[in-house]
């Protein structure tokens, strides 16, 4: 463990106040709350949000994370759908194995899928197709992808571009928690690759409270010497986000839970050290990793 001594200087540890839960996780989880302080015996469709901990602490509570492909065996009377919200199908399952649905679908998610179905249902008439810029499985993709009968082109990457008709009409929608450079990158190339004259249209359905971290995040990892970034061990945004810390500031650690954090990651002994998170990180668990740090410093 580092010591400090009298001859040491104090460190600023500062957990970065736009960092945790985003609004639609945050209003999930107060949602089940709300629903086991009442008393009702509740599952999550998939785990509430990326991040052990947090489903641990939910656990404890009481919530269990249950699977759609085991929906006939859930045990408990009410079913809360996740922030990343559900296709159409999964409604359906829900109501044909007599379950209380508690829908906490974030409402960006709740107005996208609606728009993505709309577009869908004019496309279909004018012989178009509709693409989605998302990650190929996430459970928000396999929403969107329910709006349009399954018929939506999903496209991560330049080598899903094979994937897209180039004479069809198109419409471009894009998961929200993408990237603001990555969805430029995907219209521009898709603009390219369509024959001249076909009409295309992009939909910037990227939710502000999320694009806007990646800038934010590059100005806070910049100003302190270590950058702790506490994120999910699956948690797709916590990658995302921890690489656009560790561009700026090389000395940035991924942290998934205190067990994480070794004596190493304080030498040589840092001045200036800044906590932030992902999109699924608690502020409580942001808050134990600067309390366990001012331990290992002295400072407390």
């Amino acid at each position: 463990m580092v010591k400090a001594s009298s001859q040491q200087p104090s460190v600023l540890i500062e957990i970065d106040s736009k960092s945790g839960f985003c609004f639609g996780v945050s209003r999930a989880v107060k949602l089940a709350e709300s629903e086991m302080q009442k008393g009702s015996a509740l599952a999550s469709l998939g785990d509430i949000v990326h991040n052990d901990e947090e489903i641990n602490r939910l656990k404890q509570m009481g919530m269990q994370s249950v699977s759609l492909s085991n929906a006939g065996a859930i045990q408990e009377d009410t079913v809360l759908f996740r922030a990343h919200g559900e296709p159409p199908s999964s409604y359906d399952a829900m109501r044909q194995a007599g379950k209380k649905v508690v829908d906490a679908t974030c409402p960006v998610v709740l107005k996208l899928q609606q728009r993505v179905r709309d577009a869908w249902q004019q496309l279909r008439l004018e012989g178009g197709q509709l693409v989605i810029y998302g990650k190929q499985g996430h459970a928000e993709v396999i929403g969107l992808v329910g709006q349009t009968n399954g018929e939506a082109l999903v496209v991560q990457t330049e080598f899903d571009l094979a994937l897209i008709d180039k004479s069809k009409p198109t419409v471009l929608f894009a998961q929200t928690t993408m990237s603001y450079e990555g969805l430029e990158r995907m219209e521009a190339a898709i603009r390219n690759q369509l024959v001249p004259g076909v009409a295309f249209h992009t939909h910037k359905t990227i939710c502000a409270q999320v694009g806007n971290r990646v800038p934010h995040l590059k100005v806070f990892a910049a100003n302190y010497d270590v950058i702790f970034f506490v994120g999910g061990e699956h948690s797709s945004n916590g990658k995302v986000l921890f690489t656009v810390c560790e561009k700026v500031n090389p000395r940035t650690f991924y942290i998934s839970s205190l067990t994480d954090i070794n004596e190493n990651m304080l030498t040589p002994r840092p001045q200036k050290i800044g906590v932030c998170g992902a999109t699924s990180t608690p502020q409580w668990l942001m808050e134990q990793v600067a309390d366990k740090l001012r331990v290992m410093l002295g400072l407390a």
